[in-house]
């Protein structure tokens, strides 16, 4: 039997500094304990584009994603990852990312970097210190190599092109660049050569749809929540949960309805 529908959960911050898009470290572990025990397979880019395809996946499938490229992901979440031998996706803003060693990692016995609670973090890379906010390249690259983590593309700059510029014409020339730099980033800095990009604050017109795909964007991520990935269905729509700092039945509950064609569709309708 395959899997009918996919959840996708969207986070942002693992970290003990918990809030409205950060989960703690111990909820996190708990969250992955639970998937663990309930038979879960956590896919990457690959089994996901197989889903879509209408290749068959194994039933209990979940795909993990992470938003922007915190430095947090790599402290507390690489790790818990890592133990269990599970995956995730981690969309990266390129232009965010800087160059230094590898900083500990919760568990490793040396005392971790300081890490922030999401308006602070923003506040932070606003101010232009980014190093204290994101990873570094070779976090990511040591993300990758242990396969907790694959490196995808969030754009190389974050920008919403569409509130910063009134032409049409100017809009598509400033995206197709922040596209073609942030896959340029991800090849020379990780040998990345993906085509899935998460859209920045999920948002998206016919324009950018347009823009990514000539860009060699296939697989395009929202942050929309009230639909069901489902076999063969387009590409460019592919809808994310985002997770909150609950374990237990909660959690349970919203990856169940995200899995079940029925009552998951059921329940977006009332949530609509």
């Amino acid at each position: 039997m395959a899997a009918l529908c996919l959840p996708v959960l969207m986070y942002h911050h693992v970290s003990p500094h918990v809030g409205s898009l950060t989960v703690s470290p111990a909820n996190f572990a708990a969250q992955l304990d639970w998937l663990a025990r309930a038979g879960y397979t956590t896919l990457g880019a690959s089994g996901l584009a197989d889903f879509l395809a209408g290749r068959p996946v194994p039933p209990k499938s979940v795909v993990l994603t992470f938003d922007d490229g915190y430095l947090d992901n790599f402290v507390y979440a690489h790790p818990e990852l890592a133990r269990r031998g599970m995956t995730a996706m981690l969309f990266a803003i390129t232009g965010w990312i800087g160059e230094g060693p590898a900083r500990p990692q919760a568990g490793q016995g040396a005392a971790v970097p300081p890490t922030f609670g999401h308006r602070e973090a923003k506040a932070l890379v606003e101010a232009g210190d980014t190093d204290a906010v994101m990873a570094r390249w070779s976090e990511l690259r040591e993300m990758q190599e242990a396969g907790s983590f694959e490196i995808h593309s969030h754009t190389h700059t974050h920008t919403r092109w569409d509130l910063r510029l009134d032409d049409a014409g100017a809009r598509r020339a400033a995206l197709a660049d922040d596209l073609a730099r942030s896959r340029a980033e991800l090849r020379d800095r990780l040998g990345v050569m993906s085509d899935h990009l998460c859209w920045p604050q999920g948002y998206y017109d016919d324009d950018y749809l347009d823009v990514a795909q000539a860009t060699g964007f296939r697989h395009l991520y929202t942050t929309k929540a009230r639909e069901l990935n489902r076999p063969r269905q387009d590409p460019r729509h592919i809808y994310r949960i985002a997770v909150k700092n609950r374990r237990g039945l909660a959690f349970a509950q919203r990856v169940w309805l995200a899995r079940h064609p029925v009552w998951g569709a059921l329940y977006n309708r009332w949530k609509r």
